[in-house]
């Protein structure tokens, strides 16, 4: 008989299972844990619902943003293109070709990449200035970040020091990374002027360690963690928080234009939002060796970590790796019966994907946190793994509600791109041979390579493919986000060591696995889309989720989809807490994992269809597949169910609104879940991905990327982030920093804290209020027509704005 429990009607399947009993670890912990939440399965609902972790009030955010890097200017004043000229590697390349032992062609198409940039942008170039331009105290924080050790500023200086100046007529200019020029911006602008206030100095030191790095990309951390505030719904405060810190960015790169002297020595470095590694450096890659891609592009880590130079070579090691790990992607291929001929394109020596950029949303429980907190609670590392691991796997389900309707990244492959070894980018290690072949079959059919009714793909050369393409009218097709296919975004298992499987140390295991196949290194952390954030590392208990490309909107997009991974959090730890789902019910087997998994990359790819063992051991995936409407058993694969993917998403939806019924009303979402069912159902005019791509289009006066050659799309879409989107960007963050500036004058009134003395420091004696101020000035920002004087002021009024939400969240923690 079928019984009913807090989470509704269980299968029969699940009943089994339940009556088996689950395994001995979650069985020995459950009722503990239960103990020390307050959350008994016979309690009240409500009661129980407010109880468990990530529930109403609980959670706290953070997010770690990544931003795309150029600097604009004619070759002669750019780093990157002088720093090439300059190499070893060109001048020894340009002798070997005088020579004849290199072709003249290596040397011609890297005096091309040079020479042929009509709009003068240079991708992840490194800025130089003279340096008399910073001050005092700006100078005394690149001597300490130049140190070999940053605690020990009088111990002896990074090894690689001399890279960051360079002399040119007698006179000696800082070269650094855009990523380190909005550090050192802020540390100037801090002592730039006399009367600073000691809470200004103090909060703005607070903040330069936040503005560090990807491995190639800047990078920017969470101020604060986030709560979210009475009436507030979940994710708006981080969206907020995020804005302010793209605001203040844009502002520290404009005061570095200006105050170091980049716009008058033809240089101007812009940061904004973009998915993909841009065209141009593709090019470069392929142009160069791998060693000199790493001596352009790794970051150099200046600002962020104790020891740069050690994370500099870890920098260095990810990108070995994952370059070979790609090469060794073509073995799996063939072993998986997608490349069946000898002749294949091999990838790069050297892969770009670690310039890709995303966001990363993390998660904190409150609860756990203090139970971690407290060893007299008998709550241990053993037991945040074993509920963390469950609640991944249960939350990896979910994922494709995310993809291309909250973050998309929109890419145009044409077809001379679609060799498997290329186009399939990490999927070979991320999925089981079964799913890699499911997927490549219908990406094929989605992208219409057939020839009179044969499938077809690229041949090799692209003379030849471009004729090929030409006459049989092969367009390839376009992806709605591209960067979760290149980017390595998931550890699979291996069959001896599950990632998942709630044991301690499990990921250690796993990764010595794939040390062994050539596909990943031991000393990175785990790659996972939803990965647990533990106490011991990172001073919190939580998630973070690693799933998110490029937002169009960071209060439309990015609020609502924090709110809805808090939301499937939680839910997640009220089946574990209710014993309704054991790690026995979603089997730790790599075939299980990849099974779940390639829905979510069929969601970025844009694949109408996948298939489902019927026989699956995975009961949750049999829970959902109840919900889910015309699913029918495959004609060509025996043994599995054809189900549509947004079928899957709706029924996703509808589990949301039952099983997480209370949780949707005690923390206010749900509107959220109606904006949801919109982005699924009408993704025209919802989802991120469609409103993304219709602005690109717009950029070129086009209706549909096909209509596209694919470089042209590609190129109108790194126009637009940019350009377009960056202001936007900035207009709404504008729009936030508005109301903060209004309660800024609120606290001022009320004479809290230092919030008055310090507005009369930044505005002057008998000043108008810091909204007034903004009002004046607001239009200048995104137009870059601010006056200098009005730029320090709105930095320093940002910093204490920022000291404000930190005391507001004081405030909410301890009402």
């Amino acid at each position: 008989m079928i019984k009913e429990n807090l989470l509704g009607t269980l299968s029969p399947l699940f009943a089994e299972r339940n009556n088996a009993g689950p395994e001995p670890l979650l069985t020995e912990a459950l009722s503990r844990i239960q103990d020390l939440l307050g959350a008994r399965p016979g309690s009240p609902p409500e009661v129980f619902a407010q109880a468990l972790p990530f529930g109403a009030g609980d959670t706290t955010f953070g997010a770690e943003n990544e931003l795309q890097a150029v600097v604009t200017g004619a070759s002669e004043h750019v780093d990157l293109p002088i720093i090439i000229q300059q190499s070893n590697y060109y001048q020894n390349l340009m002798k070997r070709t005088g020579t004849g032992e290199s072709p003249r062609r290596s040397i011609a198409d890297l005096e091309n990449f040079i020479n042929d940039n009509t709009n003068g942008i240079w991708e992840n170039s490194w800025v130089r200035f003279h340096h008399s331009a910073l001050n005092d105290y700006s100078r005394s924080v690149f001597a300490r970040d130049l140190a070999a050790d940053r605690h020990r500023p009088e111990g002896p200086r990074r090894r690689d020091a001399d890279r960051f100046t360079v002399t040119r007529n007698g006179e000696t200019y800082i070269r650094i990374p855009v990523s380190y020029l909005i550090k050192l911006a802020l540390a100037d602008a801090l002592a730039d002027g006399p009367g600073t206030h000691a809470v200004i100095r103090s909060v703005g030191e607070g903040l330069m360690d936040h503005f560090i790095n990807d491995n190639t990309s800047p990078e920017t951390t969470s101020f604060h963690p986030v709560l979210s505030a009475r009436n507030t719904a979940p994710g708006e405060g981080i969206a907020r928080e995020t804005a302010k810190r793209y605001l203040l960015s844009q502002l520290l790169i404009l005061y570095a234009n200006r105050k170091f002297g980049l716009l008058a020595g033809g240089q101007r470095a812009m940061v904004y939002f973009a998915p993909h590694t841009h065209a141009r450096q593709k090019r470069l890659n392929e142009l160069i060796s791998d060693t000199f891609y790493r001596e352009l592009y790794m970051s150099p880590c200046l600002s962020g970590w104790r020891r740069g130079e050690n994370k500099h070579r870890y920098m260095q090691l990810c990108h070995k790796v994952l370059s070979r790990s790609q090469l060794n992607g073509i073995a799996r291929l063939k072993e998986a019966g997608i490349i069946t001929r000898d002749l294949v394109v091999l990838p790069s020596l050297s892969n770009v994907s670690l310039a890709n950029n995303g966001t990363h949303i993390s998660l904190g429980s409150r609860k756990l946190t203090r139970l971690m907190k407290d060893p007299a609670s008998g709550f241990d590392a053993w037991d945040e793994k074993i509920l963390g691991d469950l609640a991944i796997k249960i939350a990896e389900h979910f994922l494709p509600l995310f993809v291309g309707t909250y973050s998309a990244a929109p890419y145009r492959l044409d077809f001379s791109d679609f060799h498997p070894e290329k186009a399939l980018g990490f999927l070979p290690h991320e999925l089981d041979f079964t799913h890699l072949r499911m997927i490549w079959r219908r990406w094929k059919k989605k992208a219409r390579l057939k020839v009179l009714g044969q499938p077809i793909t690229p041949f090799g050369p692209k003379w030849i493919d471009r004729q090929f393409s030409r006459i049989f009218g092969l367009r390839g097709d376009f992806v709605r986000d591209y960067r979760l296919l290149d980017y390595f975004v998931a550890l699979m298992s291996t069959d001896r060591s599950p990632a998942l499987n709630g044991e301690v140390g499990n990921d250690v295991r796993l990764k010595q696995d794939l040390v062994e196949f050539g596909i990943f290194d031991a000393e990175m952390p785990m790659y996972l889309p939803y990965r647990l954030r533990e106490y011991a590392v990172m001073g919190f208990s939580g998630f973070e989720g690693r799933y998110y490309s490029l937002f169009e909107s960071i209060g439309g997009d990015m609020a609502p989809a924090a709110a809805l991974q808090n939301l499937v959090t939680a839910l997640a730890f009220k089946y574990i807490i209710s014993g309704k789902i054991t790690h026995a019910h979603i089997p730790d087997e790599p075939f299980v994992e990849s099974e779940r998994r390639q829905i979510f990359f069929g969601s970025a790819i844009g694949i109408p269809t996948f298939f489902i063992r019927k026989d699956t051991p995975n009961a949750f995936m049999h829970l959902i597949l109840q919900r889910v409407r015309h699913t029918r058993p495959s004609h060509r694969y025996q043994g599995f169910i054809r189900v549509y993917n947004l079928e899957f998403r709706k029924a996703l939806v509808d589990i949301l609104r039952t099983d997480a019924a209370d949780l949707v009303e005690m923390m206010g979402l749900s509107e959220i879940l109606a904006d949801l069912s919109d982005r699924i159902e009408a993704p025209e005019t919802h989802a991120a991905a469609d409103r993304l791509t219709r602005s690109i289009l717009e950029e070129v006066n086009v209706d549909h990327p096909m209509k596209l050659p694919a470089d042209v799309f590609n190129t109108a879409s790194e126009q637009y982030y940019r350009e377009t989107l960056r202001k936007r960007h900035m207009m709404e963050s504008i729009d936030f920093l508005e109301q903060n500036f209004i309660k800024l004058d609120a606290w001022a009134a009320l004479k809290r804290g230092v919030f008055r003395e310090a507005l009369a420091g930044i505005l002057g004696l008998g000043h108008q209020g810091a909204w007034e101020f903004f009002q004046k000035i607001r239009r200048g920002i995104v137009t870059e027509e601010i006056d200098d004087r009005s730029l320090h002021q709105l930095i320093q009024l940002i910093i204490l704005s920022i000291h404000h939400d930190i005391q507001q969240n004081r405030e909410i923690e301890t009402p």
